[in-house]
């Protein structure tokens, strides 16, 4: 096959960057975009132009009425659908077909997570490797596009930043990797979304459930969340959350904790 053109493997790792490089850092001297070249064999500049294909067919450009580069947008467009079709396949693929790229095996790159797997066998392993292997690029793709800061305090230390699904990992297989689906919270935040006492309304403002109302009187409240009621969190720089998947966590986990 000539070199000029790109295989599917080759398409399915430059989405993977595309999901994971920050907005407005798609140029050749970024060191992601190098070090993927010098994984495939290719010059920064094809990358970038790859990343431009995306670019064309991501529905955030094409709101903002940003085009991308069109040409060559037919051969990204299956992986896109595919994608969308079923994220949490694809993502994994990408992740074994990058380690495999940098002469090592998925499980060997993220051995740090998995390290507690060792005894398990068979499909429960498989099972469970792609599964935190996909939580774990997930967080990468949600801290990216809030530019690794806590959409609510602009925390920036990654040890305290979590990607908090809107609607639950357990709750939704369709959408679970889906950067709509996640916002950047330090873990105090993390826990009270996670746990309905607070909520983010449509227009991406903080709000409070009945029972964290109820110790505005405490010191930690006024020290923790008296100043972020109605605040308004921190834009994402591509994918803004859902506004059916904030509806969700409005309806069926905020407010619902009956008592602190």
């Amino acid at each position: 096959m000539p070199k000029n053109l790109w295989t599917r493997e080759e398409l399915i790792i430059a989405f993977n960057l595309y999901l994971n490089i920050e907005f407005g850092k798609t140029h050749s001297s970024n060191p992601e975009v190098k070090k993927l070249a010098n994984l495939i064999g290719r010059t920064p500049a094809s990358i970038v132009m790859r990343l431009g294909n995306f670019a064309s067919i991501d529905p955030f450009h094409q709101q903002r009425g940003v085009s991308g580069l069109k040409n060559g947008m037919n051969q990204v467009k299956p992986i896109w659908d595919e994608f969308h079709n079923d994220q949490e396949e694809l993502i994994f693929l990408s992740e074994k077909i990058l380690a495999e790229k940098e002469n090592t095996s998925v499980e060997e790159k993220y051995d740090e997570i998995l390290a507690d797997l060792k005894d398990l066998k068979g499909e429960t392993v498989l099972r469970e490797v792609k599964t935190r292997v996909n939580q774990c690029v997930f967080r990468k793709i949600v801290l990216t596009n809030y530019s690794n800061k806590c959409a609510i305090t602009g925390i920036d230390i990654p040890e305290l930043l979590f990607a908090s699904h809107i609607i639950p990992w357990s709750k939704n297989e369709e959408h679970r990797l889906n950067p709509e689906n996640g916002i950047c919270f330090s873990l105090l935040y993390d826990k009270a979304f996670d746990k309905g006492l607070i909520g983010i309304n449509t227009d991406h403002k903080i709000i409070f459930s009945d029972s964290l109302k109820k110790k505005k009187n405490s010191e930690y409240f006024q020290k923790y969340f008296a100043s972020i009621e109605n605040q308004e969190i921190h834009k994402a720089q591509k994918y803004l959350p859902k506004k059916e998947f904030l509806e969700h966590h409005l309806d069926a986990i905020f407010n619902k904790q009956t008592a602190l």
